[in-house]
C-alpha cells in the first residue's frame, strides 16, 4: 500500500473529527488523500487541511471503495450502519463511538498499552472511551509492576465530552446568569454553569450510568485482566476541555508513592506533575490541547496496606478521542496491519 494511502475521516465536521483532521496534518500521517466525510447536510462544507481546504463529501455506502483506513466519529448508530460497509471495501475502520467497544471479535486499544491486541484484528477496531483512555495510560506501568486489584474512581468530565453544543451551552448559560437572566438547558437536564452533574449517559437498570459501566467494562478489557475490579462515578463538571479523575487504586504488591513516581514518569504518554510543595499538579486548563497523560498527588492510602490515590488529567478531545484514534492507525501501520 504504501505511497498511496488513501484515509477518510467519518464524521469529520464534528468536535472530533476536526480534531482527527488537525492530528493527521500535525503529524504527517503518510496519506497521499485525505477525505472528509459527513452526513448530508454538511456535503460541500470546506475543512482545512495541508495548506488547503477539502470538501465535505456525502458518507454514503460507495464512500470507502478506493479507501485503505476510515477513522469514524460520527456516533454509534453511523458506526454500525457504514462500520461494516468499509470492511466489505476492505478499509480497515477506527471507530470512535461506543458502538463496537465491547464486542468480542474488535480490538479495544491504547496504543501505549495494549498495541498487540491489534494483532488479528477482523476489519474494525474500537477506540475507548475518553475517561478510560486516560485512566488506563495510568493504571498499566501500575499494574505491571504491582498486579491492580480493585479501582475506585471519580470523574470530573468536561462539556465538550458532549459536542459542540454543550460547550456552547457553558458560555451562554455563564453569560445569561452574569446578565441576571435564566440559563437555557438543552443539552443537559440541569443547568451545567457552577453546577456539577452526576449524570453522564442514561441510568441503566443497577442505577449506574452508561458511562461509568464504559469505566468499569472497557479498562478489564484493556487491561487484558478480569481480577481487576473497578467502580466509578462520573460526573460533568463546568469546564471546557479536558477530563479530571480521582483515582484510587488497591495492588497486591506494596507500591510506595516514590516508586509510583518514578514507574509512571518512564512510561510512554504519561507525564507525572507532581509536587506538593510547590503547588503542582495536574490541570484540566493546562492539559487542554497537550497530547500526554498528566498524573500527580500521588500518595499512599493510608486507610489499606496497599493503596495509592492519584489525580490524572487529559484533553479529552485529543488523547481521549482524536489523537488515540490516529495513534491506533500509525501502529496499524508500524506493525503492517493496514
Amino acid at each position: 500500500m504504501g505511497h498511496d494511502l488513501v484515509v477518510a475521516v467519518a464524521g469529520a465536521t464534528g468536535a472530533v473529527g476536526r480534531e482527527m483532521l488537525k492530528i493527521l496534518e500535525e503529524r504527517s500521517f503518510p496519506a497521499a488523500e485525505v477525505r472528509a466525510l459527513a452526513s448530508s447536510r454538511s456535503a460541500g462544507q470546506k475543512l482545512p487541511y495541508g495548506g488547503g481546504e477539502i470538501t465535505v463529501r456525502e458518507l454514503a455506502d460507495d464512500s470507502f471503495e478506493d479507501v485503505d483506513l476510515a477513522l469514524f466519529s460520527a456516533g454509534g448508530a453511523t458506526s454500525k450502519e457504514y462500520a461494516p460497509k468499509a470492511v466489505q471495501s476492505n478499509c480497515v475502520v477506527v471507530d470512535n463511538s461506543s458502538a463496537w467497544r465491547m464486542d468480542p471479535e474488535v480490538p479495544l486499544v491504547v496504543p501505549e498499552v495494549n498495541a498487540q491486541d491489534l494483532k488479528g484484528h477482523k476489519g474494525i477496531i474500537a477506540n475507548p472511551n475518553c475517561s478510560t483512555i486516560q485512566m488506563v495510560l495510568v493504571l498499566k506501568p501500575i499494574h505491571d509492576e504491582a498486579t491492580i486489584r480493585r479501582v475506585v474512581v471519580s470523574t470530573y468530565q468536561a462539556v465538550s465530552g458532549s459536542g459542540q453544543k454543550a460547550v456552547q451551552e457553558l458560555e451562554s448559560q455563564v453569560r445569561a446568569l452574569f446578565n441576571m437572566q435564566e440559563p437555557e438547558c438543552s443539552v443537559y437536564p440541569y443547568q451545567i454553569a457552577f453546577n456539577c452533574l452526576p449524570h453522564i449517559d442514561a441510568f441503566g437498570q443497577n442505577d449506574y450510568t452508561g458511562e461509568e459501566m464504559k469505566m468499569i467494562n472497557e479498562t478489564v478489557k484493556i487491561m487484558g485482566d478480569d481480577q481487576i475490579r473497578v467502580t466509578a462515578t462520573t460526573v460533568r463538571v463546568p469546564v471546557f476541555y479536558g477530563h479530571s479523575e480521582s483515582v484510587n487504586v488497591e495492588t497486591v504488591r506494596k507500591l510506595k508513592a516514590q516508586e509510583a513516581r518514578a514507574i509512571l514518569s518512564q512510561f510512554p504518554g504519561v507525564r507525572v506533575l507532581d509536587n506538593p510543595g510547590e503547588t503542582i499538579y495536574p490541570l484540566a486548563i493546562h492539559a487542554a490541547g497537550q497530547d500526554e497523560t498528566f498524573v500527580g498527588r500521588i500518595r499512599e492510602d493510608e486507610s489499606i496496606e496497599n493503596g495509592l490515590n492519584m489525580w490524572i488529567v487529559a484533553d479529552n478531545i485529543r488523547k481521549g478521542a482524536a489523537l488515540n484514534t490516529v495513534q491506533i492507525a500509525e501502529t496499524l501501520l508500524e506493525m503492517k496491519l493496514l
